[in-house]
C-alpha cells in the first residue's frame, strides 16, 4: 500500500486527475478567488503512485501502511455470506462508553464487542487526524493506539514516511509538515458505521467505515478540502487491559452519491473545522 492510502489520504497527491486516469466533474467557482466557490470532484480513487513506503501506518488514513499486513480484503466486504446484515448493527447497546483518555485519545475500553468496536473507532480518528503530520503528537498517537511491540517497530519508518518532502509538498504541506502562511491544513476521519468482523478471546477483527475530510483551506490552496470514503478493518489484540491496534487492511468506499451541494468558501471551511470537535465514539 502507498503512503497515500492510509485513511483517506488516498487523494493527497491528485493534483491532476488524468494523470491517474480518474474522471472529473466540475462546477466552475462562483466566486473569484475562491478554490471552495462551488468546486467539486467525483468519481476518486486511491492514489496508487504516491512514494511507496514499507511499514508504516494508516487513513485514512486519509493513508499509511503497516507492514507484515495479511493478505486478501474478504473481511472488509461487508456482507454476509448468504444474508444481508442485520439494519441495526451498530445500535446503542444501553452500556456506559469509556470516560478515561490517554492525551485526548479514548481509552480503557471494555474487554467485549462494545469495547473494541469503540476501540476501533476511536483509534482510526486519531490516525486519520492532522497531528499525525507533527513527529510530536504522531509519537503520542502511535504510542497510545498500537500494541507496544508493534509500535516501536513502526515508529521510524512513520517518521521517515511523514517526512518525506517531496510527499509533503505533493499534498501542498512545507517541509515541516506545516500548512503554508494563510492557509489551515484538514485531516480528519468521522466513522460512520463499525462492524465486529471476529471476536475470540484477546483477539479480535473490526471494520470501521467513516468518511475523510483532507487538504488546504485557504484562498491560494491548490489542494481543496475534500471528501472520500473508506471502509477499514483493524486486527486488535487485548493488552494492558485495553485494546490495540496490530494491524489492518483497507479499501474504498462504500462510496455513496454525491449531491450538487455548493461547496463552502475557504473561509466557512476553515471556520467549521475549528469551531466544531470531533466525537468520542461508542457502540
Amino acid at each position: 500500500m502507498s503512503l497515500g492510502d492510509e485513511h483517506g489520504h488516498g487523494d493527497l497527491s491528485r493534483a491532476d486527475d488524468e494523470a491517474y486516469g480518474g474522471q472529473t466533474r466540475t462546477r466552475l467557482p462562483e466566486r473569484a478567488g475562491d478554490p471552495y466557490g462551488g468546486a467539486r470532484r467525483a468519481g476518486r480513487s486511491s492514489s496508487r503512485s504516491m512514494i511507496t513506503v514499507v511499514a508504516v501506518v494508516v487513513v485514512l488514513i486519509a493513508a499509511i501502511a503497516f507492514a507484515n499486513r495479511s493478505g486478501g480484503d474478504s473481511t472488509t466486504d461487508g456482507r454476509g455470506s448468504d444474508h444481508a446484515p442485520e439494519a441495526a448493527a451498530t445500535a446503542p447497546t444501553g452500556k456506559h462508553p469509556v470516560t478515561t483518555k490517554t492525551g485526548d485519545i479514548p481509552s480503557g475500553f471494555a474487554h467485549n464487542e462494545q469495547g473494541v468496536q469503540s476501540a476501533a473507532a476511536n483509534y482510526s480518528v486519531a490516525l486519520g487526524s492532522a497531528e499525525m503530520f507533527d513527529a510530536a503528537q504522531r509519537h503520542r498517537i502511535v504510542n497510545t493506539v498500537y500494541a507496544p511491540d508493534v509500535a516501536a517497530r513502526r515508529q521510524a519508518d512513520l517518521d521517515n514516511a511523514y517526512s518525506n518532502e517531496a510527499f509533503l509538498s505533493n499534498i501542498g504541506l512545507d517541509k515541516d509538515g506545516t500548512a503554508p502562511a494563510g492557509q489551515t491544513f484538514i485531516s480528519r476521519v468521522v466513522p460512520v458505521g463499525t462492524k465486529t468482523v471476529s471476536l475470540s478471546g484477546n483477539s479480535a477483527s473490526v471494520a470501521v467505515w467513516y468518511t475523510s475530510l483532507f487538504g488546504l483551506s485557504g484562498e491560494a490552496s491548490t489542494n481543496p478540502v475534500s471528501e472520500s470514503w473508506y471502509t477499514t478493518t483493524y486486527q486488535l489484540t487485548w493488552v494492558d487491559n485495553d485494546w490495540k491496534v496490530v494491524d489492518f487492511q483497507q479499501k474504498d468506499g462504500p462510496v455513496p452519491v454525491g449531491r450538487d451541494q455548493r461547496a463552502s468558501t475557504a473561509d466557512d471551511m476553515t471556520k467549521a473545522v475549528e469551531e466544531y470537535g470531533g466525537f468520542t465514539y461508542a457502540r
